[in-house]
């Protein structure tokens, strides 16, 4: 797919940038000693969240704090948690019993490293080290938040990975693939959307509610971001698709090409090439509109958006 423009003159790359770095520099701090009898288990914990990524998720949380001028320092915790729960995800997405995939992230997966047993005991490691962080507890964790916001806050980062989000989209998935990976039936447009409106959206549409809640945003503001988020987070799964299909292994930092071998109905094969391209550039714009409230403050999320339609890792 085209390379997106990526000059100094663009301003969504230093800003990018300055998030993604500070979220890589307070990962390491948030994680447990691996000096304990379940060191290989923190260790293969280390190896996924420390691993290079883009860092969407939580800096939608950051980014929607910028709006209200919160300071990073309150926000990073529940931030950070948000990419732990990410990374648990896609240590079980790519198990052998899931996707069966053998790089993440530009490295191999982390079943291929520490074995089956230890990938599972890390993603679930991950799950719980964040709630931890949300509760307040070990060092950097979110402190000085009120008890009822902290609830509320673990609440709906809960339901963004139960039945009702990330596990109900990924048994959606699985249910339309068999047990070699081929598609057991006719997957339509509308299994699809809920497929991945559930897998990928609902922790993007978490991750605007936790900042916007951490935020102090009304209800009508938080709203609005959840129209943008649910939005967003449909569009980057038809970029993933169209990676797949016409990017670069070496660029994705994944394999690419692994949903034909599978035979999985994508947007892409749904839509086509360039049908998947419209669908995402509508969804952006939806997202975008969503924004209206916010006027001149809404524009980085603005610029996020554009960026995910036209990304290419």
């Amino acid at each position: 797919m085209p390379a997106r423009s990526r000059t100094p003159a663009d301003p969504l790359e230093p800003w990018l940038t300055r998030w993604r770095d500070a979220i890589d520099r307070a990962l390491p701090g948030l994680l447990p000693s691996h000096e304990t009898p379940a060191g290989a288990v923190q260790e293969a914990m280390a190896y996924m969240l420390l691993a290079p990524g883009k860092r969407i998720r939580p800096t939608l949380t950051l980014a929607v704090g910028e709006i209200y001028r919160v300071e990073e320092r309150r926000l990073m915790p529940a931030a950070c948690a948000i990419e732990m729960v990410h990374t648990c995800s896609l240590i079980l997405d790519d198990l052998p019993c899931m996707d069966d995939s053998p790089l993440r992230r530009g490295r191999p997966a982390c079943h291929a490293v520490y074995g089956e047993a230890t990938a599972i005991l890390a993603a679930v490691g991950l799950l719980s080290h964040a709630y931890a962080l949300l509760a307040g507890e070990g060092p950097g964790a979110a402190g000085g938040t009120r008890d009822r916001l902290r609830a509320m806050v673990a609440r709906r980062l809960a339901a963004a990975i139960g039945p009702d989000g990330v596990i109900g989209g990924q048994a959606a998935d699985l249910a339309a693939t068999g047990s070699g990976g081929e598609t057991t039936a006719s997957v339509d447009l509308e299994t699809l959307e809920f497929i991945h409106s559930h897998k990928t959206g609902s922790l993007f549409i978490a991750s605007a509610e936790v900042g916007a809640h951490l935020s102090g945003a009304t209800p009508e503001e938080i709203e609005a971001l959840v129209a943008y988020a649910k939005n967003l987070g449909l569009a980057f799964q038809i970029t993933d698709d169209l990676i797949d299909a016409v990017g670069e292994a070496s660029v994705a930092g994944k394999p690419v090409r692994a949903d034909a071998v599978a035979g999985k109905t994508t947007f892409v094969t749904l839509c086509g090439e360039e049908g998947a391209r419209t669908l995402a550039g509508e969804l952006v714009d939806t997202a975008i509109a969503s924004l209206a409230p916010f006027g001149r403050r809404g524009e980085r999320l603005r610029a996020l958006a554009r960026f995910v339609a036209v990304r290419d890792r």
